[in-house]
């Protein structure tokens, strides 16, 4: 996994979600999730190529329920895209590298 991904908690969500300066693309998984593991290999590639314009963050939804129930997170893998603390672009289910790509590029 990229050391240029997150991994962020109920706890830490605020500070390293909701208060970035920048961009933060939040990946609701599971361990035991297939799609989420497939989808894996292009968050750590879009985790290098946007590292300039966002950050990328994964939350794992069964030590972690507060944050997803707060957003409505019903079926994973769910990405969420968040500026200035607020949801611009939300996708449910797994994307290849060039639909992740083109999901950052629209919403930015």
């Amino acid at each position: 996994m990229s050391t240029a991904i997150k991994h962020v908690t109920d706890t830490t969500f605020n500070a390293e979600v909701l208060q970035s300066a920048k961009p933060v693309l939040v990946d609701y998984w599971a361990e035991w999730c297939g799609p989420c593991k497939m989808i894996a290999p292009a968050l750590d590639e879009a985790a290098e190529s946007f590292a300039e314009q966002l950050h990328i963050a994964k939350i794992n939804v069964d030590d972690n329920q507060l944050v997803p129930s707060q957003y409505g997170v019903r079926g994973i893998p769910t990405l969420m895209l968040f500026k200035g603390g607020e949801v611009v672009a939300t996708k449910v289910g797994a994307l290849s590298k060039s639909q992740l790509a083109d999901f950052i590029e629209s919403n930015l």
